[in-house]
């Protein structure tokens, strides 16, 4: 990683010009800007958060960043972040990641940039690697919905595997044996471990699909009706679908409605989220309760504490999904 010292060689200038450009000091001339800029684009060099916190005040703002906004997922996060937010008298910067690397390292880099000491970050797209180096260089990161052994400190993390399990074998436990499972066609560790917690229940069954039982769509409503329409095609004796999430579960049941087929008499249907969809749905569906709120509370309540170097009496944690039986699910 390139260093000041670096980029005042390249540049050939002096580190304490380096360090003027880089704090916008109307001392740097344009000279030394335009070749300390260059320089800094050449070697790929981001100023250090925690330097430039030396010369800039911090302001009382906490950054977060969000696969996408619009989500409702990530509205419950959000505002379970800002319900304490306002308890410490803080104000939210916010930043869409949209599970894209370039995106989320752009979106991470403008909040650190705007001074937010404390930073709840949801990333998929950027590295282990990536993601450890922004958290040495801010102390009050916290990873949510991850889990990155190097920094298991700061990640609040869920078992999706565990969520997943418990929802296959809740279905297997109802006497379902060709069960199908809708994932998310995101390469997100989320969708990994869930497909890896449906094969664990199986398994542990002793029960062997084929792989025409799996099929994958992106995680919408509209994926789900693709993904439950293509299902339909292969003519397998399903009787009961796994989730990757609530909204593909939505756009299942849409499909099997289209093609007149009975939820839960004829095929039973479970999601996983226990999003605000799941309980106004006809039938209301059977689902995996995803505790975001509590988990967002609980990734800022150690940003804050963190950013303040209170690191001695802090630790991450790992929550784990629970059953929420509705009217989705028959026994057959």
């Amino acid at each position: 990683m390139a260093t000041i010292k670096d980029v005042a060689k390249e540049a050939g200038v002096s580190v304490a010009t380096v360090s003027r450009v880089v704090n916008k000091s109307p001392k740097a001339s344009k000279a030394a800007i335009a070749s300390v800029s260059l320089a800094m684009k050449k070697l790929g060099y981001r100023p250090n958060a925690n330097a430039r916190a030396l010369v800039s005040k911090s302001t009382n703002t906490i950054g977060v960043m969000v696969g996408d906004v619009s989500d409702p997922f990530f509205g419950s996060m959000i505002k379970a972040i800002d319900n304490v937010a306002q308890d410490h008298q803080k104000h939210l910067l916010i930043g869409n990641g949209y599970h894209d690397a370039t995106t989320e390292k752009e979106a991470l880099e403008l909040l650190i940039n705007n001074r937010c000491e404390s930073l709840v970050i949801h990333a998929k797209g950027l590295s282990n690697q990536e993601l450890i180096q922004f958290a040495e260089e801010v102390p009050g990161l916290v990873i949510i919905n991850r889990h990155i052994p190097e920094i298991t400190n700061r990640c609040i993390a869920l078992d999706n595997q565990h969520g997943s399990f418990v929802a296959t074998e809740y279905l297997l436990s109802q006497g379902h044996e060709h069960i199908a499972y809708i994932n998310s066609e995101h390469d997100i560790d989320d969708s990994h471990h869930r497909k890896a917690g449906y094969l664990q229940a199986l398994n542990a069954r002793n029960i062997t699909l084929n792989h025409d039982y799996i099929t994958e769509a992106q995680p919408s409503d509209e994926g789900g009706e693709q993904a439950m329409a293509e299902l339909l095609t292969r003519n397998l004796p399903i009787t009961a679908v796994v989730c990757y999430n609530d909204y593909m579960a939505a756009g299942a049941l849409s499909t099997l409605e289209k093609q007149h087929i009975s939820v839960p008499n004829d095929i039973s249907l479970m999601g996983f989220d226990n999003g605000l969809i799941a309980k106004y749905l006809h039938p209301k569906l059977t689902t995996i309760h995803y505790p975001i709120q509590a988990m967002a509370e609980t990734a800022v309540k150690l940003s804050l504490a963190l950013a303040k170097g209170n690191s001695g009496k802090t630790q991450g944690q790992t929550f784990e999904a629970t059953l929420v039986e509705r009217l989705s699910v028959k026994k057959r």
